[in-house]
């Protein structure tokens, strides 16, 4: 035998041994192994199915015997969440002996096996959480002699509603929710034969009409879920009839009417939500009397009438919210005394009176939202005092007196919004224990006094907005300490003395206003050094000194220090016909050289005649003296950031010559990126410190038609970017360091480097894990931060017209830039620009902006709408996946067929759920059909801002109860 047969012979015997051994398992076991096979298993989940690593089949994993230790039949198969991946291995159906089946949560696909309904004894079946397509066979209706369980939630099953599966007279729990189901409607006859069922989950499964009255009849009922669904007319009084119900979420639908009596007779009833419909009427009284009532949403639906007087003797409640409706009245005073309330939203009404001082009574409350209504008196002493809570906000009421002591120093609160009221008293030093406080907004008050010097010293402050105020006194000294600030908004107090020297450290500052003010003193120049300072307003106060002529390096979109006392020569930038407005009421301020006062001209005429000889004398000297340091001053100005040099590679009359314009500080030259540069690289290390920066090549030439085309295209691309990048500056703009030409052949783009590379690679990419809803969030907030800023901001605004998520990169933290700026447009006073060609990627381009060629920023809020709904599915806009949709009417498809919990991404939807469904909303708003429709890029922020989730619980000592999401 030769050594190479030998060898085979070798290979194959494992596999004949193996063979050879299926054979002689039982025949249960023989069908798990021809599954096995027929499944694709990334994860090696079931590599222990095998009977000689294991020859005891009833102890493989993932699976129960019948009778443990022997030769029996499979009795439960547990495959839940192992990615598998595939059409149903059929084998499984000849498991005669089983009774559970979970293949839950992998990536199953294919047509559902009708054989399963035969199986006698299976009790719960779940296939929940795959990609099964298709309609639900016939079989599943007429077979299961014995089924408690189906779960078939999160597929993409189609065809009618599933009226068969309610014949199934065993089921206990039917979860069908989120399946594009054709829209059905719910018939009297739907719940009558199930007297069993305890679990009905029909979220998102396209439902329309009315809910019938027979839902009553579910005596066992523990969860009912029709939410997010196209239902219409009123709640059914018989679902007071469920004295078992703990849940019955009905919020995303289109019911009217009032809510129904006799909620509060239900004794288990924990959970009840219908917000999001169109319901009127009064909250009824007895609802609130529901014993083990936890959690009651009501929000954004038309309830008016009083908040009912029972709400105080809530028992067990702890989240209650009813924002966004039309309540009137007070709220009770005891309220809070007897519940262990956690957090409350009834913002948006026109609620009176006072806030209960018992809110926090049980010690457990972490969030009150109680804005824009009509709250009169003092924030209650005890509220001051909770201990628990970590964002307030009463904003837009009409509280008074002093805020109580211990309130600016609770140490897990991280927002405490009271603008617009009329609060006085000062701020106390008790805030320097506020050791999380990120968001102090206390502005349009009556606050007096002098800011607390421990104001600069809260590790976390990213805002103080406290305009319009009666401060006075300096500002602390403390606050050029504060190096996670990011803006700082104290216009119009009565503050005095110095701008506080160190502001250096403001390394994240965008906005510095504090105009009308006393502030006295000279401008720092280390202002000049605020990388992303865009917005710097110090009008109306008594400034002197001159402008410092550092302030050039700053890239702003808001500059004002007119009405001060500033005197001397204007900067050279400065001193031209844009900034005229900035610098108005400076009577000293010269454009250009200052002429002599009157003493120096006198003195000037009196030595006049003596001095003839010797200027003439000298004048030569002068002249050289003058020639050379100009030529000195020439060189440092074109060197140091704005201006163009000749540079040469050196070495030779052969190589090319570029021409460097840098917009930054930078400490490389064409050296330093040129040595880094070859065809297979896309970034350089720059300087001695090994600066990492992004570089693009655009190459021109000549050449042929198509040629000459993309060299013209090229250089437009290369000046678009340049014109635009280089004059602004923003922390959600991607940074230019500098632009290198070589003639017109080629040109270079150097950008700060940005690790994570763009959200588009990270978010479809794979490999790299799944940004949760924190880190979507905070991307979709930065980059919506920089188009503000070119919408808003930038004088005059511009467009950038290529938004999508290939075009928004990410640094080391996931913080968001926008990029790639060679489409950008600047619009005028005319109205929207009108454009040759159509700019921008498939999937991403307003519908108006294909047929009118006239571009506006609504066209990028529609871009960013697109990024936004990636951020929300984990789609791409445009992918097989989606038909012949984009992901826009796809979204709205799937709504209007399975509600907004259809359209999710499954991976993050479960406690992130009701923060990706504002987003969502927003989302829709962005990419609205009708450009007037959409929402500007500036109240875009804002609403983020609003539905931000809110940031982890604090560290011990003291324990936090878990968050909850945001009110809007």
């Amino acid at each position: 035998m030769t050594p190479l047969l030998l060898l085979r012979l070798l290979c194959l015997l494992p596999l004949a041994t193996a063979a050879a051994a299926a054979a002689t398992l039982p025949a249960d076991f023989a069908a798990l192994i021809a599954a096995k096979t027929s499944l694709s298993d990334p994860t090696s989940a079931l590599a222990a199915w095998d009977p000689h690593l294991s020859p005891s089949p009833c102890r493989w994993p993932h699976l129960l015997c019948s009778v443990p230790d022997a030769p029996a039949a499979v009795a439960s198969l547990l495959l839940s969440n192992l990615s598998l991946a595939g059409d149903f291995p059929s084998p499984l159906c000849s498991l005669r002996s089983l009774s559970e089946l979970d293949l839950s949560y992998n990536s199953l696909t294919g047509p559902l096996p009708p054989c399963l309904a035969a199986l006698p004894s299976l009790r719960r079946l779940d296939l929940s959480g795959n990609a099964f397509s298709g309609e639900v066979p016939a079989a599943y209706g007429a077979g299961f002699p014995s089924l408690a369980t189906l779960g078939l939630a999160g597929n993409e099953l189609s065809g009618a509603f599933l009226g068969h599966l309610l014949n199934v007279t065993t089921l206990e729990e039917l979860l069908l929710a989120y399946n594009p189901f054709a829209p059905s409607s719910l018939t009297p006859a739907s719940f009558s034969a199930l007297p069993r069922l305890r679990v009905l989950w029909l979220a998102g499964c396209g439902l329309v009409g009315e809910i019938p009255a027979s839902v009553g009849s579910l005596k066992s009922l523990v969860n009912l879920d029709l939410s997010t669904n196209n239902l219409t007319g009123e709640i059914p009084a018989t679902v007071a009839r469920l004295e078992n119900a703990v849940q019955i979420e009905l919020y995303s639908n289109h019911l009217t009417g009032r809510v129904p009596d006799g909620l509060g007779e239900l004794k288990r009833l924990r959970f009840f939500d219908a917000s999001m419909n169109r319901l009127t009427g009064e909250i009824p009284a007895d609802l609130l009397l529901a014993p083990r009532l936890e959690s009651l949403h009501i929000y954004q639906n038309e309830l008016s009438g009083r908040v009912p007087a029972t709400l105080a003797q809530a028992a067990a409640l702890a989240d209650l919210r009813l924002f966004s409706n039309r309540l009137t009245g007070e709220l009770p005073p005891e309220f809070g005394k007897n519940c262990p309330l956690e957090f409350l939203d009834l913002s948006d009404n026109r609620i009176s009176g006072r806030i209960p001082a018992a809110l926090c009574s049980a010690g457990k409350l972490e969030q009150v939202l109680i804005l824009n209504n009509e709250l009169v008196g003092p924030i209650p002493a005890e509220l001051g005092q909770c201990r628990t809570l970590t964002r307030v906000r009463l904003p837009n009421n009409q509280l008074s007196g002093a805020v109580p002591p211990d309130m600016w120093g609770l140490p897990h609160l991280y927002l405490l919004e009271l603008s617009g009221n009329r609060l006085s008293g000062t701020v106390g030093p008790a805030i320097a224990m506020a050791t999380n406080l990120s968001q102090l907004l206390i502005s349009d008050n009556r606050f007096t006094g002098s800011l607390p010097e421990q104001i600069g010293s809260l590790p976390a402050l990213f805002e103080l907005s406290a305009a319009n105020n009666m401060f006075s006194g300096p500002l602390p000294a403390s606050l050029a300490g504060a190096s996670t600030l990011g803006r700082l908004d104290l216009r119009n107090n009565s503050l005095s003395g110095e701008l506080p020297q160190g502001v250096r450290r403001w390394q994240k500052l965008t906005q510095l206003d504090l105009a009308d003010n006393h502030l006295t003193g000279a401008i720092p120049s280390e202002l000049g050094e605020l990388p992303v300072l865009n917005s710097l307003d110090l009008s109306s106060n008594e400034l002197t000194g001159d402008v410092p002529v550092q302030l050039e390096d700053l890239k702003l979109s808001l500059f004002n220090l007119s009405n001060n006392r500033l005197a001397g020569a204007l900067p050279p930038l400065f001193a031209g016909s844009m900034y005229r407005d900035s610098f108005v009421g400076n009577p000293a301020l010269c454009r250009g050289p200052c002429p002599p006062s009157s003493s120096q001209s006198r003195a000037s005429r009196r030595g006049l005649v003596g001095s003839v000889t010797s200027i003439l004398a000298v004048a030569g000297v002068v002249l050289l003296l003058g020639v050379a340091w100009f030529c000195y001053t020439y060189r440092s100005q074109h060197n140091h950031g704005r201006s163009t040099a000749e540079l040469s590679n050196g070495g030779g009359g052969s190589r090319p010559r570029w021409a460097l314009t840098s917009f930054h500080k930078i400490e490389f030259d064409e050296e330093d990126i040129l040595g880094c540069l070859d065809e297979d690289n896309v970034v350089g290390i720059a300087g001695e410190d090994a600066i990492t920066v992004a570089v693009k090549k655009l190459w021109g030439g000549a050449g042929g038609k198509g040629k000459a085309i993309s060299a013209a295209a090229a250089k437009d691309s290369f000046d678009a970017e340049v014109a635009t990048l280089g004059r602004i500056r923003h922390k959600n703009i991607v940074r230019l360091w500098c632009c290198f030409r070589s003639g017109d052949d080629c040109r270079l783009l150097v950008y700060e480097f940005m690790p994570n590379g763009s959200l588009g690679d990270l978010l479809h990419g794979g490999g790299k894990g799944v940004l949760d809803w924190p880190a979507r969030h905070r991307i979709m907030a930065g980059a919506a931060e920089g188009l503000a800023y070119l919408h808003h901001d930038c004088v005059p605004p511009i467009v950038h017209r290529d938004v999508k998520s290939n075009n928004i990169l990410l640094d080391a933290d996931l913080g968001a830039k926008v990029a790639d700026f060679g489409v950008a447009r600047v619009i005028t006073g005319d109205g929207p620009s009108a454009v040759s060609a159509i700019a921008g990627s498939c999937g991403y381009i307003a519908p108006e902006y294909s047929y009118t060629l006239r571009v506006t920023e609504k066209s990028d809020v529609y871009s960013f709408g697109v990024v936004m709904l990636e951020l929300v599915t984990g789609k791409r806009p445009v992918a097989p996946e989606l038909g012949d949709k984009d992901l826009v009417r796809w979204v709205h498809g799937s709504i209007e067929r399975g509600g907004v919990d259809s359209v999710l991404d499954p991976r993050l939807a479960g406690k992130s759920r009701d923060d990706m469904v504002r987003a969502l909303h927003i989302a829709l708003l962005c990419t609205s059909s009708l450009p007037i429709n959409r929402p500007s890029m500036r109240a875009v922020v804002k609403l983020l801002a609003e539905a931000a989730p809110p940031p982890p619980s604090p560290p011990p000592p003291a324990k936090v109860a878990g968050q909850k999401p945001p009110d809007v």
